[in-house]
């Protein structure tokens, strides 16, 4: 009796254990909630002092402090770690703060950040400076880039879209408030068109004016054409739309001059450089330009197109150093963007201070998305794998970097959510031409009958 007791308990234990290795493999959210978050709390708890000892985050401890221990217990004085706040699990991880100690800086905290996260047996450990002597340490349970699960607390709002998470299992946000123009670069089967398609469907929902320029026939842009006041599917529409595009900044400046004319004596609040200055009933609906695939602008074969490629070029210049202040944006997708494209590229990339770098097929690629901003991040470009599509790097002109995966989204209800939202679209008339003419709905086919055969009353 008591061998099968044993036995039983074995082959329970067994089980228990093959059933954690599955869900921590198959559903690592469940796993962490259920066994990482225990098991790392407690690694956390035991091991505190000796950790921090051994990552040298720890410093001698006041001379009254130390007076007060050998007088009380005449044991020996050892170093103290920074003091720790209260532990606060969440869906993905830990969240902790620390308070340093006089004379450290989150910078030994971050440089310590590997150790950490093997001591306490979780996936990657990133620091945050929270205020001068404080930092919040975020523990990373899990792969959170594997499996792509948004926040539910997204902090959105105008001109603020959540496209994707980060690898600290935050949110990422195209504030094109802060971050004007974008380069978003990526071979194909990268991850690009997901990338766009989230940003246009964040964007959708708010009163922003959304023109494409799309010289691979619209296949890209076409089916959000319900949304877009402006859509340019080949090279000649793309030299209409450019100076419409730069008239329509050049009606704004006038508008923001004739606001800053007023009289001698007016409130400082009242005088304005940009659109975000004016009165909200004067203001002009923020414009965001999407361009994909843009080496299709600048590649020529004639003398001609070369003339009408300058043209373009210059005017995309334009608006990239001026648009901001007027409320015009521009998001630049492709697969290269360096000088080979022709006069003005290397020019028209320094003013787009956003990069983002999917999977490239080679380092000079990353190079240019990468490398006159965050040389560190080159190689962590270089290294997407195939097997992830929509995981990118993006930097600023700040020099940071991370980490981001875009969630995925089916073209088929990103279509949908564009034609719902058609009616935010504000009225634009120097783009009036240039609208997408919606074709209707193809019909759904009707579905086949199949004809059954009548049964025989006798042979029910």
């Amino acid at each position: 009796m008591t061998d099968l007791v044993t036995v039983a308990e074995l082959g329970g234990a067994l089980t228990a254990i093959g059933g954690a290795a599955y869900a921590r493999h198959s559903h690592p959210a469940a796993y962490w909630s259920t066994v990482g978050l225990p098991l790392s709390v407690a690694r956390l708890l035991a091991s505190y002092s000796s950790t921090m000892d051994a990552c040298g985050l720890t410093v001698e401890p006041p001379r009254w402090r130390a007076l007060a221990v050998r007088a009380a217990t005449r044991r020996e004085v050892r170093p103290v770690p920074p003091r720790r706040g209260v532990i606060r699990p969440t869906t993905t991880g830990l969240r902790m703060r620390l308070r340093l100690a006089p004379g450290q800086e989150p910078a030994d905290v971050a440089a310590s950040a590997e150790r950490l996260r093997h001591a306490w047996g979780v996936h990657a450990v990133y620091v945050r400076d929270i205020r001068p002597g404080v930092v919040e340490l975020r523990l990373v349970g899990f792969d959170v880039l594997r499996k792509v699960r948004m926040p539910r607390r997204l902090d959105g709002g105008p001109l603020r879209v959540p496209v994707a998470l980060r690898e600290d299992a935050t949110a990422f946000l195209r504030d094109y408030r802060a971050v004007p123009h974008e380069l978003v670069l990526g071979a194909t089967l990268s991850g690009k068109s997901m990338y766009l398609r989230n940003l246009l469907v964040g964007l959708a929902a708010q009163p922003v004016v959304l023109a494409g320029i799309d010289c691979k026939r619209g296949v890209e842009l076409a089916p959000f054409a319900p949304r877009l006041s402006a859509l340019a599917t080949d090279p000649d529409q793309a030299a209409e739309l450019l100076p419409a595009l730069v008239k329509e900044m050049e009606d704004r400046y006038d508008l923001i001059k004739a606001r800053q004319g007023i009289a001698p004596g007016t409130p400082e609040e009242l005088i304005t450089s940009d659109v975000w200055g004016l009165p909200d009933n004067e203001r002009p609906a923020p414009i965001v330009l999407f361009i994909d695939e843009v080496a299709e602008l600048f590649l020529v074969a004639t003398r001609k197109e070369e003339e009408r490629r300058d043209e373009m070029v210059t005017h995309l210049i334009r608006l990239a150093q001026l648009g901001r202040a007027a409320g015009i944006y521009l998001e630049v997708c492709g697969q290269r963007f360096g000088a080979e494209l022709g006069k003005g590229a290397t020019m028209l990339r320094a003013q787009l201070t956003g990069r983002v770098c999917h999977r490239v097929n080679d380092e000079a690629s990353a190079k240019m998305a990468l490398g006159d901003i965050a040389p560190e991040a080159v190689s962590a470009a270089c290294a997407v794998p195939a097997e992830l599509p929509g995981l990118a790097v993006v930097g600023d002109t700040s020099g940071g970097w991370s980490r981001i995966r875009t969630p995925y989204l089916s073209l088929a209800d990103a279509a949908a959510t564009c034609r719902a939202m058609a009616g935010l679209a504000p009225d634009v008339p120097t783009l009036a031409p240039f609208r997408p003419r919606l074709s209707p709905m193809p019909a759904a086919a009707p579905t086949p009958v199949v004809p059954v055969a009548p049964v025989h009353p006798a042979t029910e």
